[in-house]
Formats: structure tokens, sequence, C-alpha cells
């Protein structure tokens, strides 16, 4: 104990106080102290550098100072063996946690090494994802399904993918595309139509989900960020279930590019105007629908002056009224017959925008 500290004396053999010290020193210079000496230094006694002398208990002999210097190495030998076994302990606990972590990463590892690689790949910057389409193209013997939002598909975007496109229809590789309605009004897409013949079959829909290219139903592209220089290739097959699940909804509610498209029922309304007529009526803004409709804001901006023309609409909120009155809003069955006079509205009021 001689070189632990007590709890009435912070300070152990080894860091005497000075009254201590100079009571110990005096004691080892003379042989024996009496014992009022170490009455205002109990800690001598209580860390045994003092004990009793058995001749006269009055007196105090001092521990000598090379067992003293024993007892100080044998506690910091005690210390650092103690150290040794903690830190023997905390490695050994490392190794096992390692050795679980490598065994997790390695299960996930190989539950993500599906056929033709991770299951989910980040694809950084346009060169890399058009490498990693281009190997996808080479290894697709079936079936491509693509959904492409945005308007009117300018050339660059169409000839782009073209050499995939004709790889695809050299091998047989049916392809059945998405687009939105407005994409009809595009002469590169009705060309790339024409060159492809019955290799790809088109849809058109009002909108449609963000791009979307699946190849054999094994492996999947989709953005990863807004201006699409980023991809994720997905190969999980529960995500590309999903995908295809998606794909073929939107598909059945789709119309061919060769069809026309269906009559509102409501003269001087067209396709596209009741399909902004129905956003509005779930309270987008116009640059929120101009955008899922792969329009521009401005082009969207005239639908909705002429929409509320032929409604006879002076105001936005008098919009939003006579949608739901006409049954633009999708929600005709659950209104009132009400007698609607598409007349057009006052010149001299406020068009709504």
């Amino acid at each position: 104990m001689a070189g632990h500290a007590t709890d009435e004396h912070p300070h152990g053999a080894d860091r005497l106080c000075d009254a201590g010290d100079r009571v110990y020193s005096r004691a080892v210079r003379r042989g024996r102290v009496p014992r009022t000496d170490a009455e205002p230094v109990p800690c001598l006694l209580e860390l045994a550098l003092l004990h009793p002398d058995p001749d006269d208990m009055a007196w105090l002999v001092p521990t000598a100072p090379q067992e003293v210097m024993t007892r100080l190495l044998r506690g910091v030998y005690d210390e650092v063996g103690e150290s040794h076994r903690r830190v023997g302990s905390a490695v050994a606990a490392f190794e096992r946690y390692a050795g679980l972590g490598r065994r997790i990463q390695a299960s996930a590892m190989a539950s993500a090494s599906l056929e033709g690689g991770a299951a989910i790949r980040v694809l950084d910057g346009l060169s890399r994802i058009q490498a990693a389409m281009d190997d996808a193209t080479e290894a697709c013997t079936g079936e491509v399904l693509t959904v492409q939002p945005g308007g009117i598909r300018r050339e660059p975007e169409l000839t782009e993918g073209l050499h995939r496109a004709l790889a695809l229809r050299s091998r047989g590789v049916r392809m059945r595309d998405l687009y939105t309605h407005v994409a009809r009004h595009g002469q590169g897409l009705l060309n790339y139509l024409e060159l492809m013949g019955d290799a790809v079959e088109a849809r058109t829909l009002d909108e449609v989900v963000d791009r979307l290219i699946l190849f054999d139903r094994t492996v999947a592209f989709i953005p990863a960020n807004a201006d699409h220089t980023m991809a994720l290739e997905l190969r999980h097959p529960a995500l590309i279930d999903y995908f295809v699940t998606v794909f073929d909804r939107l598909w059945r509610l789709a119309i061919p590019v060769a069809a026309a498209l269906p009559d509102t029922g409501i003269e001087g309304i067209s396709h596209r105007e009741q399909s902004i007529a129905a956003l509005l009526a779930d309270g987008h803004q116009d640059a929120v629908i101009a955008e899922r409709l792969g329009i521009s804001v401005r082009t969207c901006r005239a639908h909705i002056a002429r929409l509320s023309e032929t409604l006879g609409a002076a105001s936005r909120t008098q919009l939003g009224v006579r949608i739901a009155q006409v049954g633009l809003d999708g929600a005709a069955a659950r209104l009132p017959d009400v007698p609607v006079q598409l007349t057009p509205v006052d010149r001299e009021s406020p068009t709504a925008r």
C-alpha cells in the first residue's frame, strides 16, 4: 500500500507532502521520532512509512527507504501488468469485432454479388454511364423497356443512343418505349420510329416517371441526380421486379403513338389542356405542371390562358371552380350536375395565368 494514495491523503509514497517528507526524513536520519511529531502528518502511518517502535510505543521508527522503493516498484509493476492485461483484452476484443465485421461484409458482398455485378452501382460521369449502357446493350438478347420523360425529343438525344438501338434491332431484340404525349409532336421521334420499324413499339401518356431503362429484366438504369450526370445501375431482383411492374402498369394506360389521342368530350378543350386542368386542380404550380408534362413554362401558361378563356374564368380561383364543375379534375362523378356555359371570358377581365 506504500505506493498508493488513501481517501484522506490523496498522495502516495512516491509524492509525499512537504510536512510528511520532513518528518520521514528526520526519522530516517535519527532512527526514530516521537509519536507526537507524526500527529500532524497521519499519512506517514497510513502509508506504512512509520510504524510503532516495539520497545517504546511512544516512538515511531521509519521503514527503510530501500523497502519503500521496493514497494513503489512493485506497485508500478502491478499497474503496468494490469495495463498489459487491459491492452491484451482490448486487442482480443478488437480482433473479435473485426472478424465479425469481415464476416458481415463478406455476407453483404455475397448477397450483392449477383449475376452480372453488384446489386447497386453508382456511375459517376457521362462516359461511365455510356460505357455501362454499351455493356448492357451488348449482353441484351431479348427485351428493352424504356421510360423517356420530357417533351419533344431533340435530335442529339435520339442519335446519342441510336447505335445501341440499331445493334439491338440487328439481334432481334424487342423494344418498348414510353413517352409523354408532347413527344408526339417531334419529327425526330417519328423519324426514329420509322427507322426502327417493328423492332420498337412506342406509347405515350400525359406524364411518366423519370428516365428508366431495363435490359432483359435483369439490369436497370435510373438517374442519380437532377442533371443526369450520375446514374444507378441496379441488378437486385426485387428492384428489377418493381420497375417492371411499374412499367407494365404505365404501358397498359398508355396510348400507341400511331393512334390518335382520345377526345376530351368538351368542345374547345384539347387533351393537353385537360391534363393541365387536372394538375391545376391538384394545386400544382405552373413550373411543376410544365416539367411533368414535358413542356415549357411559357407554353403551359398559354394553355392555361386558353383554358380560362374556354371555361369563362376571369381568375385562377374561378378557373379552379370551373374545372371542377365540368369534371376536368377527374371528380365529375362526385359533383352535382351544374350547367356550365363555355363562353369566352370578358376581354376586359384579367386572364388567369
